[in-house]
Parts: structure tokens; sequence; C-alpha cells
């Protein structure tokens, strides 16, 4: 496949192999775009920011809605793509086309309800006299770096707000799964949107994520990948905006009184979906220790089975890492928390870049896969006492993104939306739960500003204040 600058395909000398995770064989070739490439993307770009300033809400919206379309009747063949290249199943695949056909729809609606509001400039005693409003105009430049695991939906949750606020776009996939990506960008340009105004440059984060963010002349950068890689990104970003979705070992707390199989079945399945690689993941369980023995019963039955293997197969639950390395990484984890006295319940077997579904008790709070992002199929549980310990032990991470707590008790449930540190809180549910439409972004080291198209627009333009002076007033000048 090629990539795309300035929305017309461009190919280079240099190329990059898109594999398999499953059985390493190779889907396609990428260009491997360098300097001359990214220049000229950002060339096209401020062309096409022009563009896109004066172009009316309602065509910024049929592209979307287009687009949107163009998805969904393609959804079989963008779903086997998509699979093939992130080694997510069939029925995850299929999912993800669909939430990215909602993501483009909802951004297509919000382009048309776009708009500021009423200042009150009289309510200044220098202001009487005055009318004032705000209006939300483009940014300009929108550069957009995506990971690997939702190639398709965490990409529309970028481009998609970014068109309806009336930017240009660049985006820069992941090097592992730039595939489904380009796809978007082709439909994208099909369903209308002006050529200049859209490229996807295919590429090492090295090279062409590095110069993207230090050229000046993007507006804003938008982000989804690791703190660390985020830090770097905001070190270099200067004086553009940013959105930062960052890491994340996401914990689930189940009382006493929960529904404790419920609360199992769900926690094994936000633990082990995409085989771990999500950035709401279920990592940590807390469990009331009345209920303890009762969950781990369900959740080891769940987990052991869940069948593994070949994505692309029927019947397959979970599918392989991303790649051997990261599976090594994974099994090393795990072998250090067992070293420090963590019991491995079930799972935890690797052969090539497939691992069974790890399940852990009495991991240490220092071991590596209590806190940090772990990014594979792998789940601590252990018991609490009291829901102060619990909150405790979920606030005691440098990341929060997202919670989950399962309680029939009201007041517990409040407790702890309020006093857990993290952008979301899922009540009687794991913290695996999003919906495209909502809030979404983390606090402390997961990250800074919110993704759902609604509030990503927010993000992705400025506010421009008009004041009129109409009538009599201080300084008017009239008597």
């Amino acid at each position: 496949m090629q990539m795309l600058i300035g929305g017309r395909s461009v190919t280079c000398d240099r190329v990059t192999e898109v594999v398999n995770p499953y059985d390493s064989s190779v889907i396609d070739t990428v260009p491997a775009a360098g300097e001359d490439e990214v220049l000229r993307a950002i060339l096209a770009a401020e062309a096409g920011a022009e563009t896109m300033r004066l172009l009316p809400r309602v065509e910024r919206s049929a592209i979307l809605n287009r687009t949107a379309r163009a998805l969904d009747a393609d959804k079989d063949d963008l779903a086997q793509l998509l699979a093939a290249e992130v080694g997510k199943t069939l029925r995850e695949a299929r999912g993800e086309v669909s939430r990215a056909v909602q993501t483009f729809t909802l951004a297509a609606e919000e382009a048309r309800r776009l708009a500021g509001e009423i200042v009150p400039f009289d309510g200044a005693p220098t202001g009487v006299g005055r009318f004032g409003f705000y209006l939300r105009v483009p940014l300009g430049i929108v550069i957009a770096i995506t990971p690997f695991n939702f190639p398709l939906n965490l990409a529309a949750h970028k481009v998609a707000p970014a068109i309806a606020g009336g930017n240009a776009v660049i985006l820069k996939p992941a090097s592992v799964a730039p595939l489904t990506a380009i796809r978007l960008g082709e439909v994208l340009i099909e369903a209308g949107m002006p050529k200049e105004a859209l490229s996807v440059v295919t590429g090492s984060g090295s090279v062409v994520g590095n110069l993207l963010v230090n050229d000046p002349r993007p507006r804003m950068v938008t982000f989804t990948g690791s703190a660390e890689v985020g830090r770097r990104i905001l070190e270099k970003a200067g004086l553009k905006k940013t959105a930062m979705e960052l890491g994340s070992n996401s914990a689930v707390i189940v009382a006493a009184d929960a529904n404790v199989e419920e609360a199992a079945e769900r926690s094994m399945l936000g633990a082990f979906a995409l085989a771990g690689q999500v950035c709401i993941s279920v990592q940590r369980v807390l469990v009331a220790e009345s209920v303890f023995e009762r969950f781990m019963e369900r959740a080891v039955r769940v987990a052991e089975g869940l069948k593994v293997g070949d994505q692309l197969a029927a019947g397959t639950d979970i599918g392989p890492m991303i790649d051997e390395t990261e599976a090594t990484r994974a099994e090393s984890w795990i072998e250090e928390a067992v070293a420090g006295g963590a019991e491995l319940v079930t799972g935890g077997k690797r052969t090539g870049s497939i691992m069974t579904p790890a399940v852990l008790t009495k991991v240490a709070e220092e071991a590596m896969i209590w806190k940090d992002e772990a990014f594979a199929p792998l789940v601590s549980v252990r018991a609490y006492r009291d829901l102060d310990q619990a909150i405790d032990l979920v606030n005691g991470s440098r990341y929060g993104l997202q919670a989950g707590i399962y309680t029939q008790d009201l007041n517990d449930a409040l407790r702890a939306a309020h006093e857990i540190r993290c952008g979301g809180v899922m009540i009687n549910d794991v913290p695996t739960f999003r919906v495209d439409l909502m809030p979404y972004g983390g606090e402390k080291e997961s990250g800074t500003g919110r993704e759902g198209p609604k509030y990503a627009i927010e993000e992705m333009t400025e506010i421009r204040t008009i004041g009129i002076r109409h009538a009599r007033g201080p300084g008017s000048g009239q008597g």
C-alpha cells in the first residue's frame, strides 16, 4: 500500500514490511517516509488548512457522514485487514469497524452544531453598551499519532473531530499497523475530503513522528501511546496544543455485596480482550476478603475457557500479542512477579507471540505487573479489608485513566466515584467499558485532554472573542 501526501498516493524507495502477528507472514509493505516526504505533507497541509477553514460546517458534516457510510459498506474487508495486521480476532475487528462508523457519525453531528456563545460584556461596568460573543475557529494543522491496537477507531477519534473543527490533518499511524489507517485515508478522499487537507504518512516514530512534532507549523499534536513517548512529545511540542492519551493499569473493586459471578466474568473479559492490549484493560482486581474465593473460582474458570490462537480462525477468543518481543517482555514480568512471591494461578504460557491468559494473586505492589502498564493478557487479583484500603490501592498508581467498582451500596459507589483519581469511574462495570460519545481521558500520567467527538473538537479549535460597541456606556464618548 502507498501512503497519502496531500491526498495523493505516494511511494518511496524505502519500505517497511507489515506482518501478521500470529505467524509473521508478510501482509504488505508500506513506504518508510523520510524528511522530504514529511515536509511535503506539511506544505500540503498548509494549503489544505486554508481550504478547510473556508469549508462550511454542512460540507464538513457531509464528508464525515459519507465516510461513515463507506466504512459500513466495506466493514467485512476492513475487519479482515484490521485483524490480520493487529492480531485481534475477527469478532473484535468487526466491533472496531462498527465503533468507527459511530465515531464518524457523531463527529458529523457535532460539526453542524459547533458554535460559541454569548459573552455578557455588560456584566462589567466598562462593558455596558457593548455586545459580545465568541466563535470557535479551526487551529489549522492537527498532527494525529495513533497506536497499533485500535488503528481504525483511535484514528477516527482524532481525524474526525479535527475535520469537524475545520482543520487539515496529518495522520501518522503505528509503524507495525499502518494498513487500516491508509485505507481510512483513501475512504476520506473518496468521500470528498479536500486532498491537500489530508495526509497519512507511514514510517518510524523516531523519524516521521519527531519531524512532525518539531515543526512549528502544525498547531496541535494529539497522541495515543505510552507515557514515556508522550513525555518526549510534550518536551518537543513547544507552543502547540496537545492531547495525550497515555498509559494505565486500570483497577476494579469488587465489594462483598456485588454480583460476584458477573464481576468475575466481566473482569476476565476486560483483562483479556485484544490479548490485554487495551489502554483500559483490567490489570488489577481488588476483591473483598469475604468473596475472594468465590471470585477466584469463577475467574479462573472463565480464563481457562477462552480459546487462544489464530485470530482469523472462527471461534478464537484471544489472538496473538503484536509481536514476540512484547510477548517475551510480558512473560518476563510474570516471572519477576512470581520470583517476588506472587502465585501464578493459571495461564501465562507463551508460544511465540501467543500467551495464554494469566491470572495471578499475591502480587507485590513493587512488581511491574502491579505498578506499570502490562499491555498483555494478564491480571492480578488480591483481597482487601475495607473500602478505604481498596481505594488507596487503586490510587497508589502513577496512572489514572479509568477504574470500576461493583457494589449494591449507593454510598460506596458514589464515594469511589469521588475519591478515585482517574478520568472515569464505571459503577457496576469494568474500566474497559467505553462508548465513543463520552469524554474519555485520564489524570496523572495517563495524560491530558479528552476524546469523544464533542470534547475533542473543543480541544481542536480556538476561541475568538468578538466585541461590538453599540450603545451608550462608560467610555462611549457620548453625554
